[in-house]
């Protein structure tokens, strides 16, 4: 089986225990497009059997996640997983609604984020976490992203909590988010919760649990219920129809002049999807393709 399927992750595992035990229901290779922290939940597309050649159409998404952000309290990896390393006293006028949406609002945009130390970020050939763990400071460099959106969806005074939806672009780590929307608040913070509800197109609504992927693990017709095909994913690009010859060649790497604007296209044979193809100055050559 080829194609994409949306896994709702739960709390506590790793998006690679995810994936070996999706691998272990399908018996296909399998890969993510960008992991999600063991503590955070929601949206984990996976890419099985020759979905996974369509990695480098998904890097790039931009995500929109539920935030929880606790105030008065920071630790080591900016979660509650880590460590409290400071307390600081939260103000009570920092709860009006007023003075919560004008700094939340300051964050709309493009900016430069410093990553946390707790990631997987390289620097000199090391993953920054590979440094924090060993007690070593390292110089971090910005980055840019944006965000788009960012509404204030709750606030729980007794608790030092408020909640948030945040729309944003990819490379954005919302662990850093909450750290300085905390910090402009004129006090500290880490993010204590978060669900990740979109990614690109792909929707929270159309998730599966782990749990019930793997109940249904022998019921093929339940699981294709799931699974978006190739030609799903793909069913806003134009198509191109080969016939017989031109087919032959185009699977064998030759590249087939096509009077067409430069793009991705969906390639028939006989009305059955093959797979992609690249249109490059009126040249058409292969990309994907799901049999020969």
């Amino acid at each position: 089986m080829d194609g994409i399927i949306i896994i709702n992750k739960p709390q506590g595992c790793t998006s690679h225990d995810i994936v070996q035990r999706v691998k272990k229901i399908f018996h296909e290779k399998v890969g993510h497009t960008g992991t999600l922290d063991p503590m955070a939940t929601g949206v984990l597309p996976l890419l099985i059997g020759k979905g996974t050649l369509c990695s480098k159409y998904l890097i790039n998404h931009d995500k929109v996640y539920n935030v929880q952000l606790t105030l008065g309290v920071k630790t080591d990896t900016a979660d509650k997983e880590g460590t409290i390393i400071e307390e600081k006293q939260v103000a009570q006028e920092v709860f009006q609604k007023e003075k919560l949406e004008e700094v939340l609002h300051s964050f709309l945009g493009q900016q430069d984020q410093i990553p946390p130390i707790y990631s997987a970020i390289k620097v000199k050939g090391k993953k920054l976490y590979e440094y924090a763990r060993k007690g070593q400071t390292v110089e971090i460099q910005p980055r840019k992203i944006e965000i788009y959106q960012i509404q204030l969806q709750k606030v729980e005074v007794e608790q030092k909590q408020i909640e948030l939806q945040v729309a944003c672009s990819k490379g954005t780590y919302i662990r850093s988010l909450c750290e300085d929307i905390a910090r402009k608040l004129g006090t500290v913070g880490y993010m204590s919760g978060l669900n990740r509800i979109q990614v690109g197109n792909f929707l929270i609504a159309d998730a599966i649990s782990m749990d019930k992927l793997e109940e249904n693990r022998e019921n093929k017709h339940f699981i294709a219920q799931y699974v978006i095909t190739l030609e799903k994913f793909f069913q806003e690009k134009l198509a191109i129809h080969l016939e017989d010859r031109k087919l032959e060649l185009f699977l064998n790497g030759v590249k087939l002049t096509q009077k067409l604007q430069d793009g991705n296209y969906r390639v028939y044979h006989n009305g059955k999807f093959v797979g992609m193809g690249i249109v490059q100055n009126q040249l058409l050559k292969r990309d994907i393709i799901l049999e020969r």
